[in-house]
């Protein structure tokens, strides 16, 4: 029985979905158009109008998805050609390539995100859950209702990438499985979830993630759960940085937080002092790249001196690269994200916009659950549950279709929705904005 992971599999080339053999192109690899599909894909541009922290700010300089996830992908490049420089590769693969591999696993990880960030993942947990919608999953499996009950981005995105963008059904983009690998930072399925709701892939991708870890040789608990691919601790490393640091910079942005009070904390992470003759907005600049460049060098260096733990799946879970690294980082990164969730995501503004976003996604629900329901056990519908049925657009169910699937793209137009559509779409549904 395999006893450890090999960077050989690891590393594996292969496209999901595309059993053609790979064409040898010495100046845009495998890994590199990886990136491209996903750059070019319909969801990534949607990120440009999805929360990063603050929903529908007015401020034009602070973060969305997608720039967070550009940046996320910047700093997993970063990463992955710096932990290269240290592994004992395969022939024809070099540290680029694997920079290239995280480059395009961060530039996706947020895929899935639906409308006002986390909160839009708990409004849809929350309302399956409820005890007065249980009616809407009469017919599912256990496995399956843990799917809407425990909704997870992480697990939307796998769905985006492997099914349902480019060859629906037959791979979705047809990523390399190395890529895909890096993207599961929770390698199990709903019902395998332990503590956290987190998991990586839905029912109806199960095949497709267990393709995925067969090509690139995760070990596997005896759980049924499998070990993380050892690079997606550095996607996982990538995003972290990223979130703790620069959410801060955008609390400055919009007021939340005094220039010195974010400074204070950039300069002991970074070790260092900004030109106070630059403008404060500057000086933060300065101080978040050389925080990052510190934290990219300590996670680095966490990697390589764990390197052999991570390949035989002896890190726990629960043990994140930051965890590893020395105090004089590890400690700032802490103190960093400490900080921003006790006063940054409790700002009044985002609450109240949160919680409006709770009753604007559970009434979409019932709208678009009940009317699937009449769809597949109907011939005959409703005026009305034509209209509702129409806003799924291309994805719309037919008479006799399972529920399952048919419910699924209840959530896959929930999820796909930004704020700023999922807002016109509340003000649309109540009589308050012209059609």
């Amino acid at each position: 029985m395999q006893d450890k992971m090999n960077w050989e599999t690891l590393l594996s080339g292969n496209r999901l979905g595309d059993h053609r053999k790979a064409a040898a192109n010495t100046t845009r690899t495998g890994f590199h158009q990886d990136y491209d599909r996903i750059a070019f894909s319909h969801p990534f541009r949607r990120l440009a109008d999805k929360t990063q922290v603050h929903p529908l700010s007015p401020n034009d300089h602070i973060h969305s998805r997608l720039t967070h996830s550009l940046e996320v992908s910047i700093v997993g490049r970063s990463l992955g050609m710096a932990v290269g420089e240290h592994l004992t590769l395969p022939p024809a693969i070099t540290p680029t390539h694997i920079g290239q591999i995280l480059q395009a696993a961060c530039l996706m990880h947020d895929l899935g995100n639906p409308p006002f960030g986390h909160a839009g993942e708990d409004a849809i947990q929350r309302w399956f859950s409820d005890d007065r919608n249980q009616h809407h999953l009469d017919g599912l499996t256990p496995e399956q209702i843990s799917d809407f009950q425990c909704f997870e981005g992480n697990a939307q995105a796998f769905r985006i990438v492997t099914n349902l963008e480019h060859h629906p059904g037959k791979g979705g983009m047809q990523l390399t499985c190395a890529t895909l690998g890096a993207l599961m930072k929770y390698p199990w399925t709903s019902d395998q979830i332990k503590g956290k709701k987190k998991f990586g892939a839905f029912q109806a991708e199960k095949s497709n993630f267990e393709t995925v870890a067969r090509q690139t040789g995760m070990l596997q608990e005896k759980t049924g759960r499998y070990f993380r691919h050892p690079l997606a601790y550095l996607a996982e490393a990538a995003d972290d940085i990223c979130y703790r640091i620069i959410d801060l910079e955008d609390a400055f942005e919009i007021g939340l937080l005094s220039f010195e009070t974010v400074k204070n904390i950039l300069e002991d992470m970074g070790q260092t002092q900004a030109d106070p003759d630059l403008s404060e907005r500057n000086q933060l600049s300065y101080l978040r790249a050389v925080s990052i460049h510190r934290s990219v060098q300590s996670v680095v260096q966490a990697f390589v001196e764990n390197e052999q733990n991570l390949l035989a799946g002896t890190i726990p879970f629960s043990t994140d690269l930051i965890s590893l690294c020395p105090a004089e980082i590890r400690e700032p990164l802490d103190h960093a994200e400490t900080f921003a969730y006790e006063h940054v995501y409790t700002d009044p503004r985002k609450m109240a916009l949160q919680l409006g976003g709770y009753k604007l996604l559970g009434d979409l629900l019932e709208l678009i659950c009940t009317a699937i329901r009449e769809r597949i056990e109907n011939k005959s519908i409703s005026y009305h549950t034509q209209q509702v049925i129409s806003l799924l657009k291309f994805e719309t169910p037919n008479y006799g279709d399972e529920l399952y699937p048919s419910l699924l793209k209840a959530t896959d137009y929930i999820s796909g929705m930004t704020d700023h559509y999922a807002s016109r779409m509340a003000q649309q549904l109540n009589g308050m904005s012209k059609i």
